[in-house]
């Protein structure tokens, strides 16, 4: 199984970025984690703080991976391009938020990409990327 982790916008500082409400622990971190406890999953891990490179590694590996896990930052609430590039691509997507995004500011309560997705995820730390490969693993 190969499964493709897209992050967005200020997910590179994990660890720095509100502890609080993400955690002290970096992406890079939990990652390493993440391969050792599914060995037999081919992971590839993307970060980008830039829409237009996110959609483009959405069209490079989107017809030829078994899962996208997308923690989109902030262009959860605005972007219709990452929506329609999950549309275009035949690999299904799990949306994932680290926070529980419902108990935060009104505004990121309205996802413009979970339509495009298999399912949603949030609220449950960076287990929440864990939870969204289990998902993957029991749907083959």
């Amino acid at each position: 199984m190969r499964i493709q982790i897209i992050n967005g916008p200020n997910i590179n500082l994990l660890g720095k970025r509100e502890p609080s409400i993400y955690g002290a622990v970096s992406f890079k971190e939990y990652y390493k984690k993440l391969e050792s406890l599914y060995p037999d999953v081919e992971f590839h891990y993307y970060q980008s703080n830039v829409e237009g490179e996110m959609i483009n590694k959405i069209h490079e590996i989107g017809f030829s991976y078994d899962g996208i896990i997308l923690n989109a930052g902030a262009y959860t609430h605005t972007s219709i391009a990452l929506q329609d590039a999950l549309r275009a691509v035949t690999t299904p997507a799990i949306e994932v938020h680290i926070s529980n995004v419902h108990t935060r500011e009104e505004f990121r309560h309205k996802s413009m990409i979970s339509c495009a997705c298999r399912g949603v995820i949030c609220g449950f730390g960076l287990d929440s990327y864990r939870l969204a490969v289990e998902a993957f693993i029991n749907s083959k």
